[in-house]
């Protein structure tokens, strides 16, 4: 059994997309509608940079989401119909694009969603006032105590923002509470406390303001029925009814990403194989440290297309 995961923030760097572009003509018309539903080169941005711009929030998520999916289109151009995922899943962002592959979300809604949702995350905290950091080599219950503590000791907001794999666990809020729960953290036997090149600390409660603006915005898209199903950020399950997902993805924003457990729940939902479908190869390095059982592949370039398309026809028998 086979599922398709996408990538979230941090993912980008310049050129990606360019490749595929080039090559297949289904990936270059997701290029051409994304850079007409937002008004911009989005497309120039992502094959030619700069990369300033590139990092930017706003431009970031949906250059990301662009080029994962102009990736999947020139995979299913490949493939065919028949080979389809049993489930789908992304981290953060990621999930966006997992429901543009379910069929549950229209790639021009999710391009334009996600532009409004890189800048009201950016602009729910002033600048300077919030960080995040990893903590890495500490299991789950240690750093959640770090949080707890060093919010109650700062009278500021601390909490997880995303279980990534076994004993590498993001943080964000306040910058005070931030840096007191890793030394917190790091006394209590994790390995290390590593600040994150972030603009703005995202999935946490301070995040608020920008799931008010978001949920406004998600009122007037519709929705439809996924499938195949989609592996939720918040829940770590399969989610099937189209009536829910304005009120999962608000609640992304401000919670948590269960990367963890919604590998996790696609093993135990009999998933063998994934396929990471994007640029970078981040989540196929934490597929692989939280279950080393499961296949894995990662389709980020064009030439990486013939390898990713037979990945995908032994998964399903095709």
């Amino acid at each position: 059994m086979l599922a398709w995961l996408f990538p979230g923030q941090g993912s980008q760097a310049v050129g990606m997309g360019c490749d595929v572009s080039a090559a297949v003509p289904a990936a270059r018309e997701v290029f051409e509608r994304a850079d007409e539903a937002l008004g911009m080169p989005l497309s120039r941005l992502c094959f030619e940079g700069p990369e300033s711009e590139l990092r930017r929030t706003e431009i970031q998520q949906p250059a990301i989401l662009t080029t994962s999916v102009a990736l999947l289109r020139a995979l299913e151009a490949e493939l065919g119909a028949k080979c389809r995922p049993a489930f789908v899943g992304g981290h953060s962002l990621g999930e966006y694009t997992a429901l543009v592959a379910s069929g549950a979300l229209g790639f021009e809604d999710a391009v334009q969603l996600v532009a409004l949702r890189g800048r009201f995350m950016q602009e729910a905290v002033p600048e300077g006032r919030g960080a995040m950091a990893a903590v890495l080599g500490a299991p789950a219950q240690v750093v959640e105590e770090a949080c707890r503590e060093a919010s109650a000791r700062s009278g500021g907001v601390v909490t997880p923002a995303g279980y990534n794999a076994p004993e590498q666990i993001s943080i964000a809020g306040h910058r005070e509470a931030v840096t007191r729960a890793c030394e917190l953290a790091l006394e209590a036997g994790a390995r290390r406390a590593v600040p994150l090149e972030v603009s703005a600390p995202f999935h946490c409660p301070l995040m608020a303001p920008a799931a008010e603006k978001l949920d406004a915005e998600l009122a007037a898209v519709s929705f439809a029925e996924p499938d195949p199903p989609v592996v939720t950020n918040v829940e770590a399950a399969p989610n099937r009814r189209g009536d829910r997902i304005r009120e999962l993805l608000r609640r992304q924003v401000t919670e948590p990403v269960r990367f963890v457990a919604m590998v996790r729940a696609l093993r135990e939902l009999g998933v063998t194989r994934v396929i990471e479908v994007g640029p970078g190869r981040v989540l196929s390095g934490l597929v692989g440290r939280i279950d080393r059982e499961l296949a894995r592949a990662n389709l980020s370039s064009a030439s990486a297309l013939p390898a990713a398309a037979e990945f995908v026809r032994e998964a399903t028998g095709s």
